[in-house]
């Protein structure tokens, strides 16, 4: 496993994902913050921004039930910060976000099921070259 070290916004509505998010971040050395949906996220992200206090990545799914989606937040999110770290996760391999992901502004992909070793990478891979004071 790749360890790493910053905070990372987790948005996923399933109860149980959150939940291996929290544990597998803390495992990989990370410090998460769970959400529900795109609402509660881009809300987290800016509170933690004027805080003086960054997520160092988000990690976002593509499908939340009655709410905003990846799809949808990460266009806001952009907007507030063009420099935002995104991970997609989704199981639905055969949504064109997940194929063509930097089109819609995120920096990698996570397909679920995913494994602690496929996470770790990914966060390591996106956040290489990032300052300690960027995560």
């Amino acid at each position: 496993l790749v360890k790493g070290e910053g905070r990372i916004l987790v948005m996923d509505d399933d109860l149980l994902l959150q939940d291996v998010y929290q544990r597998l971040l803390r495992q990989l050395g990370y410090t998460p913050v769970i959400v529900s949906g795109g609402e509660e996220a881009l809300e987290a992200y800016r509170r933690a921004r004027e805080r003086g206090e960054p997520f160092a990545a988000l990690i976002m799914d593509l499908t939340i039930p009655g709410g905003l989606g990846g799809k949808e937040t990460i266009k806001r999110l952009l907007a507030m910060d063009p420099n935002a770290v995104a991970i997609i996760a989704s199981g639905y391999s055969n949504d064109p976000v997940m194929a063509r992901y930097a089109e819609y502004g995120f920096k990698d992909v996570v397909r679920k099921p995913f494994s602690a070793q496929r996470l770790s990478e990914v966060l390591s891979k996106v956040l290489r070259g990032r300052s300690p004071a960027q995560r």
